[in-house]
């Protein structure tokens, strides 16, 4: 109970042939294969259009150094004579 068979199928498509007329349904369907057909062409250009638009390889760039500046080499000030490191 509930599934449709074959001829619930036939009895519903000969009431939707009666109601819309065998003249405006083939135009309907005509519209959908349209519809369906630009929607299959529409995804095809998608698929095609990164292809195109592909970016050339750059040449090799040095990576962007981002540490802050600081001397070369730190100065060391010599101990003071009083410190307690001195005497170690």
């Amino acid at each position: 109970m509930g599934g449709f068979s074959l001829w619930h199928i036939l009895i519903f498509a000969i009431i939707v042939l009666l109601l819309f007329g065998g003249n405006r349904f083939s135009n309907m369907m005509g519209d959908v294969a349209k519809g369906l057909k630009s929607f299959k062409q529409g995804l095809a250009d998608d698929e095609k259009q990164p292809e195109q638009k592909q970016i050339p390889p750059q040449q090799q760039q040095q990576p962007i150094d981002i540490t802050p500046n600081r001397p070369a080499e730190p100065t060391q000030t010599p101990p003071a004579s009083g410190d307690d490191q001195s005497r170690s």
